[in-house]
């Protein structure tokens, strides 16, 4: 007589490894979504233009504190100048910041402040750094950077 062993098959079926396959590409889209670099890159960037308004604009008021209350030379009341140097001018208008064709160039009176006037971290130079500075009747000193990415403007007065 002939007897059949059934033989034990080792290994998956194809409807188990679809289901695997399937399983691990949902989580990895789930979690590819949830930490959305490009938005966690803009954030840093944000970051970094809070940061370097803040340093202008304390490296700004030290400067009027030890010049007994006078603006650094060519911050304008009313006026908003971008920071750069380009002799041409900054030309540079975005949704937060006017056109401003002039460029101010604070690195020389802010130079016991500030190692180097910074700039955008995305598209700015040190020609066009894509911060602004104005200041009104009353004194307050507002920088603004003009590249902000998440946020509507990233401003700092005082």
């Amino acid at each position: 007589m002939y007897i059949k062993e059934k033989i034990a098959q080792a290994g998956f079926t194809l409807i188990e490894l679809l289901l695997v396959i399937v399983v691990i590409v949902a989580l990895a889209v789930t979690v590819f979504v949830s930490l959305n670099p490009a938005k966690r890159l803009a954030d840093a960037r944000d970051a970094r233009r809070t940061a370097d308004v803040d340093a202008i604009l304390t490296a700004t008021h030290q400067y009027i504190v030890d010049n007994k209350g006078a603006l650094p030379a060519g911050v304008s009341i009313t006026t908003e100048m971008q920071l750069g140097t380009a002799a041409s001018g900054c030309a540079v208008t975005t949704a937060t910041c006017n056109t401003a064709t002039n460029c101010l160039d604070l690195s020389t009176p802010l130079a016991a402040y500030l190692k180097t006037i910074p700039f955008d971290p995305k598209s700015g130079t040190t020609t066009a750094t894509l911060y602004s500075i104005v200041a009104d009747s009353n004194g307050i000193v507002t920088v603004k950077a003009c590249g902000a990415e998440n946020v509507p403007s990233i401003t700092s007065s005082r």
